[in-house]
């Protein structure tokens, strides 16, 4: 049993209800809770965090280093201005998948760039809180792949 990481940034600590307009009425807790029987289903365990400070995140890439296989993040505003997350992030080894909730494509310009998607394997964007199923389905499906070679 592989343990994936699924790290949120700033401000994720009021998902459900920031805005939900844009990010929905979902909580970050039902979306731990969604995220922890989806892992079962796929043999994995996760760690699920959130920090509004940018160390913390930092440091738990640096404890997946050690123990994780994968990694989710949704960066949140980090996204658009951490090199130190993206200099964490191309540490580990193991794939790394990037979420968004909203579509920041069709959002504020400064938030067309992205720091970490230098490092991910993929981005998922715009699919709400379902994105985090969808980059946990593929991190799994990555770790499947390197564990087969």
């Amino acid at each position: 049993m592989s343990l994936i990481y699924v790290l949120n940034g700033p401000n994720l600590n009021l998902l459900g209800k920031r805005q939900p307009h844009i990010y929905g009425h979902e909580t970050l807790a039902d979306v731990e809770a969604d995220c922890r029987k989806l892992a079962t289903e796929l043999g994995h365990d996760i760690r699920f965090h959130q920090s509004n400070r940018e160390y913390e995140i930092i440091d738990w890439i640096h404890e997946a280093r050690e123990d994780g296989a994968g990694i989710v993040i949704n960066p949140a505003a980090f996204t658009h201005t951490s090199l130190a997350i993206l200099d964490a992030l191309n540490t580990f080894e193991g794939p790394v998948i990037e979420i968004h909730i909203s579509n920041v494509h069709k959002r504020e310009s400064f938030r067309h760039h992205s720091f970490v998607s230098h490092r991910a394997d993929g981005v998922i964007c715009g699919l709400g809180t379902e994105g985090y199923q969808l980059g946990l389905r593929r991190v799994a499906t990555l770790i499947k792949s390197a564990e087969n070679k």
